[in-house]
């Protein structure tokens, strides 16, 4: 650190500084309030996902008998086969994440009157099973991105309160106290200059 200069162009330094400080403080107080109410809801929209993929997964364990033979699971997995998941991006509180939306799946036309009753139906919950879980990657990464943005913003409120903020109230106290110390001692040195030249003339 650069020792601190006891000049009136470092005291304006300093006294700008502050001021920039508490100009960017309360917007980033605010972010971080934001970011701190996303992520409970993007927690919550996790935890949710988690929840209704379980409550799915257990209606679809009543038909795992029925999908063990080998023809049907090779059918199910052949016309499960994941294209694509499609995603967009959305800005939450000033952070870019990803959204869901859906996924596109290699479809395989069947006979429905020569299939067994149950085999759409169980195809239906399967995907909706796959869609669940693409969708939970995405809420996480979400929740990930929005906990990294979080912490920073933190680092740079607590950055502002408790480093820069104090250090420049203090830089500014000890210039004001040596420009009015030097100030004094200027009007000092004038007034006995000025005796000693009022002495010397009479």
């Amino acid at each position: 650190m650069s020792k601190l200069k006891l000049t009136k162009t470092e005291l304006k330094t300093q006294s700008d500084a502050l001021k920039q400080y508490r100009r960017f403080l309360p917007t980033l107080q605010l972010k971080k309030q934001q970011l701190q109410v996303e992520l409970r809801k993007s927690r919550a929209l996790v935890e949710a996902n988690r929840s209704e993929y379980a409550a799915l997964r257990s209606k679809l364990d009543v038909f795992v008998g029925l999908y063990a033979d080998c023809g049907v699971k090779d059918f199910i997995l052949k016309n499960l086969a994941v294209k694509a998941v499609i995603k967009s991006t959305a800005n939450i509180a000033g952070v870019t994440v990803p959204v869901f939306d859906h996924v596109e799946f290699a479809e395989q036309n069947y006979d429905l009157f020569a299939a067994d009753f149950w085999l759409d139906g169980g195809l239906r919950t399967v995907k909706e099973l796959i869609a669940l879980k693409e969708a939970g990657k995405v809420l996480e990464e979400q929740y990930r991105l929005l906990n990294i943005e979080l912490l920073s913003t933190t680092q740079r409120v607590n950055l502002f309160e408790k480093v820069k903020i104090p250090e420049c109230m203090e830089n500014i106290r000890k210039i004001q106290i040596y420009l009015g110390d030097a100030t004094t001692a200027a009007v000092v040195r004038s007034k006995i200059a000025k005796r000693k030249m009022q002495e010397a003339a009479a």
